[in-house]
């Protein structure tokens, strides 16, 4: 790995590379870094060889699972280009890559088109604010047109999709074999396998004269640049240089996304993206203004990209393996990162997500400029750079690193709501000990997988994305960390309710010579409405019941609550009244009146019915108009119950529903299917309602 030199801010490139899976990111950077000579050889995706996928999970699956950097240098600019997966489930390693990112390289294959995919990681872009330039793959592919694909793109993703380059094809009409420079006039012949440039000629000129001034005027408006608008709108010759010099504006203020066909295969067009990056795409120091606050929630004053700035820095990406320890991936957004320094590390997040708020002073170990599975080691880190940091011992992905004397903190990317739950458990008692070790780490790394202790049903819970990012999560916690895990069935968190008015006796009588036990107690049980949880309210008349056992009586009521009374469930929404009951001078005690009180308590449940209640969450599902009957269909089948329908933006509709939480178990993989990956939703729980009879009747009998 050659040595990447440091740069200052305006001679940084800070590139995300965003596509759908399988359509040639990976194979993108090995091109950019072969052409850049950071490598003499390209790997290949196939041959698990690559340099962004060199995670051994990535190997065996062959898929882009983490985000990875890879710096380089060209042009006298160094070029951070940021591997994102494209793979639904790591859409949070995708949003920290954007966070990082200045602007975006956003790969579309030719041969597979629009897809639904390809269209929500466009909405990440858009919602991130990133600038993007649009490259098109796989043209070779027998059903690929790029004419075709370009009036697709311009369809769908607006008329700001222009090429900069036009194909020029081999003798069979459908090999690219070269490309003409619509700004340039000039053609870069491929078909050697190295490019040669030569002038177009007149027909070439001629053919592509509509296309140049469509992309020129685009330029020319998005740029906002008046004295050059002027003489476009006067019809004078304009100053290509200036007008290569404001497509950087056009492409920064997002809707203009230049577009060039590509083969990183073959190396076709490598040298016309790295010019593109180099000459179109926005420095750090075009990055907007970054609002930080302190610890506590009061707003700082915007800081620009000054390396004699404050220190703001952010984890982009935490990984750690068994035997190296962990390193987190870290843009610098101000000020200067320097080996061995003291800085404030402060990570907040959602109280529920397993991902608790921290706020810790380390100091850092040694800085790297990470490639693949290499790292070479750098001075410092400067505003505008990425590098990585070791013996972050408390960093997880998405904290703010600072000042010890100047805490701040920064608004993590919105992680997404991790819906796929599955119980998991140690496998052995030494297993036990590396689980919970290896989940730690697990979770410091990606904020989106949320670990649930249910105390209720006595259950380990990981949230996943879906079925992908829960098999990644299990290969390395086997293949990683060595731990063995097997799946469970779910346990859904049930309750216990009193239906009807009973009454309950409890008799706790063992008297068999020495100190024995004497407690006796009535009480009357009645539901309450639901969340009002359990009332306990003393009518006890004369001193039946001695007024230093009322509260044995209920404690043993509520232990018996806990326990439940027919299944096992936790037992909620009654008031128990006790209304009588005995005692003896010599044998009665604490203990005998709390088993009296539960004993009371089975007894009424004997007596009376006794429902099960069901955890009800309401859902929010966000899909394209032509799938919500299915969706409301669907709904329906799994006992929800639809409480709204509205508009969501052009073409999509949101529905939201009450369902009860054991029917939406696998919902996520099942919405994905049934609307072809093009909706998602979110879900909170709301309470509880009664399970049908059917349903109960199967528990009970198992419990």
């Amino acid at each position: 790995m050659p040595p990447v030199p440091q740069a200052s801010a305006d001679n940084i490139r800070n590139v995300v590379l965003v596509g759908d899976a399988g359509t040639g990111k990976t194979t993108l950077v090995e091109a950019a870094l072969l052409a850049t000579g950071a490598l003499t050889r390209a790997g290949r995706v196939e041959d698990s060889n690559t340099v962004s996928d060199y995670d051994p999970v990535e190997m065996r699956q062959q898929r882009s699972i983490n985000l990875t950097l890879a710096p380089t240098a060209y042009d006298g600019l160094k070029l951070n280009l940021i591997d994102t997966p494209g793979y639904a489930d790591f859409v949070g390693d995708l949003r920290a890559g954007l966070r990082a990112g200045d602007a975006a390289l956003f790969i579309i294959s030719a041969a597979d088109g629009l897809t639904a995919a390809t269209r929500m990681l466009w909405a990440e872009c858009a919602q991130a604010g990133t600038p993007r330039a649009v490259i098109l793959t796989k043209l070779d592919h027998q059903r690929s047109s790029f004419e075709e694909s370009v009036q697709q793109l311009k369809d769908a993703l607006g008329d700001g999709v222009l090429p900069l380059y036009l194909p020029t094809y081999a003798s069979d009409g459908h090999t690219i074999s070269g490309l003409i420079g619509l700004l340039s006039q000039e053609v870069a012949d491929y078909s050697s396998g190295s490019r040669q440039k030569q002038p177009a000629d007149a027909e070439q000129l001629e053919a592509i004269q509509d296309d140049r001034a469509r992309l020129i005027e685009s330029i020319v408006t998005e740029s906002e640049d008046e004295t050059l608008l002027d003489a476009w709108v006067a019809g004078e010759d304009l100053d290509i240089d200036t007008v290569i010099a404001d497509m950087e504006k056009a492409v920064v203020r997002g809707e203009f996304y230049p577009l060039i066909p590509i083969n990183p295969v073959t190396g076709l067009a490598i040298q016309e993206v790295l010019e593109l990056v180099a000459k179109g795409f926005p420095s750090p120091l075009e990055h907007r203004a970054v609002t930080a606050t302190t610890p506590d929630g009061k707003v700082l004053k915007p800081l620009t990209c000054d390396p004699d700035g404050p220190l703001l820095a952010e984890v982009i990406k935490t990984t750690s393996e068994p035997y190296v320890g962990k390193l987190s991936l870290v843009r610098v957004f101000s000020g200067t990162l320097r080996p061995e320094a003291p800085v404030h590390v402060s990570g907040h997040f959602a109280a529920d997500s397993s991902h608790q708020d921290h706020d810790v002073d380390e100091r850092i170990g040694s800085l790297f400029s990470p490639l693949g599975k290499s790292q070479q080691l750098v001075s410092e880190c400067r505003a505008g750079d990425i590098c990585a940091v070791a013996k972050l011992g408390r960093a997880e992905t998405g904290d703010t690193l600072s000042g010890v004397d100047n805490p701040m903190l920064l608004q993590p990317w919105q992680v997404p709501q991790p819906l796929l739950p599955t119980a998991i458990e140690a496998r052995t008692k030494s297993d036990e000990d590396k689980l919970a070790k290896a989940l730690g780490r697990l979770l410091a790394e990606d904020p989106s997988l949320w670990l649930e202790s249910k105390e209720d049903t006595g259950q380990q819970v990981l949230w996943c994305l879906g079925e992908a990012h829960l098999d990644v999560v299990m290969d390395r916690l086997a293949n990683v960390y060595g731990v063995a895990v097997d799946t469970a069935p779910l346990r859904v968190s049930l309750r216990e309710t009193f239906a009807d008015t009973g009454q309950g006796h409890g008799r706790n009588v063992k008297q068999s010579g020495g100190h024995g036990q004497y407690g006796v107690c009535d009480i009357e049980v009645e539901p309450l409405p639901q969340g009002a949880g359990f009332e306990f309210v003393d009518k006890v008349i004369g001193g039946a019941v001695p007024r230093q056992y009322i509260a044995s009586v209920e404690k043993g009521i509520r232990t018996q609550m806990a326990r439940g009374v027919i299944a096992g469930y936790p037992v909620t929404d009654i008031r128990v009244t006790l209304v009588g009951g005995k005692a003896h001078s010599v044998d009665s005690s604490d203990m005998a009146f709390q088993t009296a009180g539960s004993l009371a308590l089975k007894d009424a449940a004997e007596k009376t019915r006794v429902s099960l209640l069901e955890p009800v969450a309401e859902i929010t599902v966000v899909v394209p108009d032509d799938y919500v009957g299915a969706v409301m269909t669907d709904l329906s089948i799994r006992r929800g119950r639809l409480t709204g329908t509205d508009t969501e933006g052009p073409g999509f509709s949101k529905v939201t529903a009450e369902v009860p939480e054991i029917e939406l178990t696998r919902y996520v993989v099942d919405l994905r299917s049934m609307s072809h990956g093009t909706g998602h939703f979110s879900r909170r729980h709301v309470g509880y309602q009664p399970m049908p009879a059917a349903q109960a009747e199967k528990l009970t009998a198992s419990s």
